[in-house]
């Protein structure tokens, strides 16, 4: 069926907002854009191979970050490092301004089923804002069912944060 969506799911904790959802395709990305800008997402991580024509998002507002790895493993330092730069100008940017993102104070991120490589970047961030992991997990999972598997969970386990205190600062 060409149009329909996947429900999304919101995590929400402590200023921090994301918007989990799997691959849209280009029959159903209308859909996704609705869902997204009702949320005041100001841009998407897509952590997969591309599934769509990534102008259809920047033409409505929507930067999009392509920063892909495998399916069903944990993110490289790479990846881990540029997330949370993008946390931080999204959520702490201008306060004056109101943040990051022209303003938008949430983050859309998927890959194919986003139940691995999205959600394992969504519980960095709330760890990085002071959660323990396995209650980060808990809550997405609450939000996400099924989400991490089991080498995710261990990666996140063992996890050191990066920032002091509850704040996003590399």
């Amino acid at each position: 069926m060409t149009g329909v969506i996947t429900p999304v799911s919101t995590v929400e904790k402590d200023g921090l907002k994301f918007v989990i959802f799997d691959a849209p395709n280009d029959s159903n990305l209308p859909g996704y854009i609705t869902e997204l800008t009702k949320a005041n997402v100001g841009c998407v991580v897509r952590v997969c191979d591309s599934t769509y024509d990534r102008t259809k998002l920047e033409s409505v507002g929507i930067a999009v970050n392509d920063w892909p790895f495998p399916d069903g493993d944990p993110p490289p330092d790479a990846i881990i490092s540029q997330w949370l730069t993008l946390i931080k100008t999204t959520f702490e940017g201008d306060k004056k301004k109101g943040g990051g993102a022209g303003g938008k104070k949430c983050i859309g991120i998927h890959c194919v089923a986003g139940l691995g490589r999205a959600p394992v970047l969504v519980a960095i961030a709330l760890i990085e804002k002071g959660m323990d992991p396995l209650d980060a997990v808990q809550l997405i999972r609450g939000r996400r069912r099924g989400a991490i598997n089991a080498k995710q969970l261990s990666f996140l386990e063992s996890y050191k944060r990066r920032s002091k205190k509850d704040c996003v600062v590399q």
